[in-house]
Protein backbone atom coordinates (compact mmCIF):
# COMPACT_ATOMS: atom_id res chain seq x y z
CA UNK A 1 0.00 0.00 0.00
CA UNK A 2 1.35 3.71 -0.92
CA UNK A 3 2.15 5.91 1.76
CA UNK A 4 -0.06 8.97 -0.27
CA UNK A 5 -3.53 10.26 2.10
CA UNK A 6 -5.55 9.21 -0.76
CA UNK A 7 -4.21 5.20 -0.83
CA UNK A 8 -4.14 5.04 3.31
CA UNK A 9 -7.79 6.26 3.56
CA UNK A 10 -8.62 3.91 0.87
CA UNK A 11 -10.01 6.73 -1.40
CA UNK A 12 -9.84 7.68 -5.20
CA UNK A 13 -7.22 10.32 -5.88
CA UNK A 14 -9.87 12.66 -7.18
CA UNK A 15 -11.07 16.25 -6.93
CA UNK A 16 -15.01 15.84 -6.95
CA UNK A 17 -14.44 14.34 -2.89
CA UNK A 18 -16.41 16.18 -0.74
CA UNK A 19 -15.59 16.61 2.97
CA UNK A 20 -18.21 13.85 4.01
CA UNK A 21 -16.56 11.69 1.64
CA UNK A 22 -13.23 11.87 2.99
CA UNK A 23 -14.69 11.69 6.81
CA UNK A 24 -16.91 8.43 5.91
CA UNK A 25 -13.51 6.85 5.13
CA UNK A 26 -11.99 8.51 8.18
CA UNK A 27 -14.43 7.10 10.28
CA UNK A 28 -14.39 3.26 8.76
CA UNK A 29 -10.92 2.93 9.06
CA UNK A 30 -10.57 4.61 12.69
CA UNK A 31 -13.22 2.29 13.57
CA UNK A 32 -10.98 -0.99 12.15
CA UNK A 33 -7.73 0.34 13.73
CA UNK A 34 -8.65 2.28 16.59
CA UNK A 35 -5.64 1.62 19.24
CA UNK A 36 -9.00 1.18 21.86
CA UNK A 37 -9.98 -1.67 20.72
CA UNK A 38 -10.50 -5.19 22.14
CA UNK A 39 -7.92 -6.65 19.74
CA UNK A 40 -5.61 -3.96 20.31
CA UNK A 41 -6.41 -2.30 16.71
CA UNK A 42 -3.54 -1.82 14.38
CA UNK A 43 -2.04 1.59 16.04
CA UNK A 44 0.54 2.12 12.62
CA UNK A 45 -2.02 1.76 10.55
CA UNK A 46 -4.05 4.21 13.03
CA UNK A 47 -1.86 7.19 13.04
CA UNK A 48 -1.04 6.92 9.35
CA UNK A 49 -4.55 7.22 8.83
CA UNK A 50 -5.02 10.11 11.02
CA UNK A 51 -2.22 11.64 9.29
CA UNK A 52 -4.13 11.10 5.86
CA UNK A 53 -7.11 12.53 7.28
CA UNK A 54 -5.43 15.77 8.82
CA UNK A 55 -4.34 16.52 5.39
CA UNK A 56 -7.19 15.67 3.04
CA UNK A 57 -10.09 16.73 5.25
CA UNK A 58 -10.28 20.21 3.46
CA UNK A 59 -10.58 21.55 0.12
CA UNK A 60 -7.28 22.78 -0.21
CA UNK A 61 -5.31 19.97 1.57
CA UNK A 62 -7.09 17.60 -0.76
CA UNK A 63 -6.10 19.86 -3.80
CA UNK A 64 -2.47 19.98 -2.31
CA UNK A 65 -2.08 16.45 -2.18
CA UNK A 66 -3.69 15.76 -5.33
CA UNK A 67 -1.03 18.32 -7.42
CA UNK A 68 1.61 15.82 -5.23
CA UNK A 69 0.74 13.14 -7.53
CA UNK A 70 0.61 14.94 -10.26
CA UNK A 71 3.79 16.93 -10.41
CA UNK A 72 6.32 16.57 -12.62
CA UNK A 73 8.99 13.77 -12.20
CA UNK A 74 11.95 15.11 -10.43
CA UNK A 75 15.00 16.35 -12.06
CA UNK A 76 17.58 13.22 -12.96
CA UNK A 77 20.69 12.28 -10.23
CA UNK A 78 23.60 14.75 -11.03
CA UNK A 79 26.60 12.17 -11.23
CA UNK A 80 29.29 11.90 -8.09
CA UNK A 81 31.72 14.19 -7.94
CA UNK A 82 35.34 12.40 -9.47
CA UNK A 83 37.82 11.81 -6.73
CA UNK A 84 39.72 9.34 -4.74
CA UNK A 85 38.67 5.87 -4.16
CA UNK A 86 37.80 5.17 -0.61
CA UNK A 87 37.39 8.92 -0.35
CA UNK A 88 34.14 9.35 -0.37
CA UNK A 89 32.80 12.22 1.94
CA UNK A 90 29.91 13.91 2.50
CA UNK A 91 29.53 17.36 0.98
CA UNK A 92 30.14 20.17 2.88
CA UNK A 93 27.00 22.83 3.98
CA UNK A 94 26.62 25.92 2.07
CA UNK A 95 28.48 28.94 3.74
CA UNK A 96 25.93 30.32 6.50
CA UNK A 97 23.65 26.88 6.32
CA UNK A 98 23.56 24.31 8.57
CA UNK A 99 23.90 20.75 7.11
CA UNK A 100 20.48 18.98 6.41
CA UNK A 101 19.97 16.44 9.07
CA UNK A 102 17.38 13.28 8.45
CA UNK A 103 14.49 13.37 5.92
CA UNK A 104 13.10 16.82 5.37
CA UNK A 105 9.56 15.36 4.30
CA UNK A 106 8.29 12.28 3.45
CA UNK A 107 5.89 11.20 0.53
CA UNK A 108 6.87 10.12 -3.12
CA UNK A 109 8.22 13.42 -4.25
CA UNK A 110 10.50 13.84 -0.95
CA UNK A 111 11.83 10.97 -2.21
CA UNK A 112 12.63 11.67 -5.67
CA UNK A 113 14.09 15.09 -5.05
CA UNK A 114 16.08 13.50 -2.47
CA UNK A 115 17.44 11.04 -4.52
CA UNK A 116 18.54 13.49 -6.95
CA UNK A 117 20.69 15.18 -4.76
CA UNK A 118 18.91 17.84 -3.35
CA UNK A 119 19.43 18.61 0.24
CA UNK A 120 15.87 19.21 1.30
CA UNK A 121 12.57 19.60 -0.48
CA UNK A 122 12.64 23.33 0.26
CA UNK A 123 15.59 24.12 -2.07
CA UNK A 124 13.70 21.77 -4.81
CA UNK A 125 10.42 24.00 -4.44
CA UNK A 126 12.69 27.01 -4.83
CA UNK A 127 14.59 25.80 -8.05
CA UNK A 128 10.88 24.62 -9.83
CA UNK A 129 9.61 28.07 -11.48
CA UNK A 130 6.95 29.47 -9.94
CA UNK A 131 4.23 32.35 -11.16
CA UNK A 132 4.92 35.71 -9.31
CA UNK A 133 2.31 37.26 -7.31
CA UNK A 134 1.90 39.80 -10.20
CA UNK A 135 1.00 37.15 -12.71
CA UNK A 136 -1.44 35.24 -10.94
CA UNK A 137 -3.35 39.04 -10.17
CA UNK A 138 -2.94 39.62 -13.84
CA UNK A 139 -4.78 35.75 -14.60
CA UNK A 140 -7.36 35.64 -11.63
CA UNK A 141 -9.88 38.28 -10.73
CA UNK A 142 -8.62 41.61 -9.72
CA UNK A 143 -11.58 43.39 -9.69
CA UNK A 144 -12.91 40.96 -7.02
CA UNK A 145 -9.87 41.41 -4.96
CA UNK A 146 -9.43 44.90 -5.41
CA UNK A 147 -12.99 45.45 -4.09
CA UNK A 148 -11.88 42.54 -1.19
CA UNK A 149 -9.31 45.41 -0.20
CA UNK A 150 -11.73 47.81 -0.08
CA UNK A 151 -14.48 46.17 1.82
CA UNK A 152 -11.80 45.01 4.41
CA UNK A 153 -10.10 49.09 4.23
CA UNK A 154 -13.62 50.18 5.09
CA UNK A 155 -14.57 48.02 7.82
CA UNK A 156 -11.49 48.45 9.52
CA UNK A 157 -11.36 52.57 9.47
CA UNK A 158 -15.35 52.37 10.16
CA UNK A 159 -14.42 50.53 13.01
CA UNK A 160 -11.61 52.36 14.41
CA UNK A 161 -13.85 55.57 14.30
CA UNK A 162 -16.90 53.80 15.97
CA UNK A 163 -14.68 51.79 18.99
CA UNK A 164 -11.83 54.48 19.49
CA UNK A 165 -9.15 53.28 21.35
CA UNK A 166 -11.09 50.27 22.73
CA UNK A 167 -9.71 46.83 23.64
CA UNK A 168 -11.48 45.13 21.09
CA UNK A 169 -10.75 47.73 18.13
CA UNK A 170 -6.77 45.93 16.90
CA UNK A 171 -8.86 42.88 17.31
CA UNK A 172 -11.67 43.55 14.96
CA UNK A 173 -8.98 45.12 12.59
CA UNK A 174 -7.01 42.08 12.36
CA UNK A 175 -10.41 40.03 11.76
CA UNK A 176 -10.78 41.89 8.61
CA UNK A 177 -7.13 41.49 7.75
CA UNK A 178 -7.82 37.69 8.24
CA UNK A 179 -10.97 37.47 5.92
CA UNK A 180 -9.20 39.53 3.24
CA UNK A 181 -6.33 36.76 3.68
CA UNK A 182 -8.45 34.04 3.58
CA UNK A 183 -11.13 35.11 1.03
CA UNK A 184 -8.00 36.97 -1.57
CA UNK A 185 -6.50 33.60 -2.53
CA UNK A 186 -9.70 32.82 -4.19
CA UNK A 187 -9.82 35.86 -6.84
CA UNK A 188 -5.92 34.45 -7.87
CA UNK A 189 -5.27 32.64 -10.66
CA UNK A 190 -4.08 29.14 -9.76
CA UNK A 191 -0.16 28.34 -9.74
CA UNK A 192 0.18 26.16 -12.57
Amino acid sequence: MSDHPFDLLGLPASADLSDDDVRAAWRRLAAATHPDRADGGDPARFAAAAAAYTVLRTRSGRGEALADLTAPTPPPAPAPPAGRAGSARPPAPAAGRPPATGPPATGPLAAGWLAAGWRTVAQARLRMPAPTLATRLRHGRPARLLLRVVIAVVVSAGVAAVAGSQPATPALIVGAATWLLLTARHDLAPPR
